[in-house]
């Protein structure tokens, strides 16, 4: 798949709060709802062996959809499963170091400053994540919310494609796309809602009002 990030909802794991649902089981409710990314983001203590066989899982899933599938932080396991690409933090391994291991994959970096944003261009970031927009329980950050003021920078002066996160409900979203973003991540609003599909499509009508599909 060629390194290009599609627009629209940029769908996360978080099984801690998907109502008892299996990661494999919220993917598999997403991609029949139309999301065309998916981010497989395990945070807590599973084995690698479990976490490579969701993952693996999530690739049969994701094949044959035109759903880009991202691996955050395990780049074994993205390779392993031949993911679409790996989303790595400020903490983690060099930009630079991951393109060497991971080849011609997507890579996506979380970025929450102008500094850093334009450090990921300049080390080949294929995206940035930007965020978090919102307060939020999913990903602790020691900065607090960004806010939309580093939205509007990224927007404005960023030239590889951004994921808005952070905090992103069906009642602010909006909010976010009068900003200019074009691909956001969701990642409670949808993986905790008792109809997935439901959910999406209302996020979907969001996302047409602005003309971004």
């Amino acid at each position: 798949m060629a390194r290009i990030l599609p627009a629209g909802i940029y769908g996360i794991t978080a099984e801690e709060y998907s109502l008892g649902r299996k990661n494999t089981d919220v993917v598999r409710e997403m991609v029949r709802a139309g999301v065309r990314i998916i981010q497989y983001r395990e945070k807590g203590d599973k084995s690698s062996g479990k976490k490579y066989e969701e993952c693996l899982e999530i690739r049969r899933i994701t094949n044959g959809e035109g759903v880009v599938f991202i691996v955050n932080d395990f780049i074994d396991i993205a390779i392993a499963v031949d993911a679409d690409g790996i989303h790595i933090g400020q903490d983690d391994l060099p930009l630079e170091t991951v393109r060497k291991i991971a080849g011609g994959k997507i890579i996506g970096i979380s970025t929450h400053s102008k500094a850093q944003a334009l450090a990921a261009v300049e080390a080949g970031a294929d995206y940035i994540g930007v965020g978090p927009i919102y307060s939020t329980f999913t990903k602790i950050h020691e900065g607090g919310p960004v806010g939309l003021e580093y939205l509007d920078f990224a927007v404005k002066n960023i030239p590889v494609p951004l994921v808005a996160i952070g905090g992103i409900k069906e009642n602010n979203l909006e909010e976010v796309l009068k900003a200019g973003a074009k691909t956001v991540a969701l990642v409670t609003e949808i993986t905790g809602s008792p109809d997935i599909r439901k959910k999406v499509e209302s996020l979907v009508r969001l996302f047409e009002r602005y003309k971004i599909s």
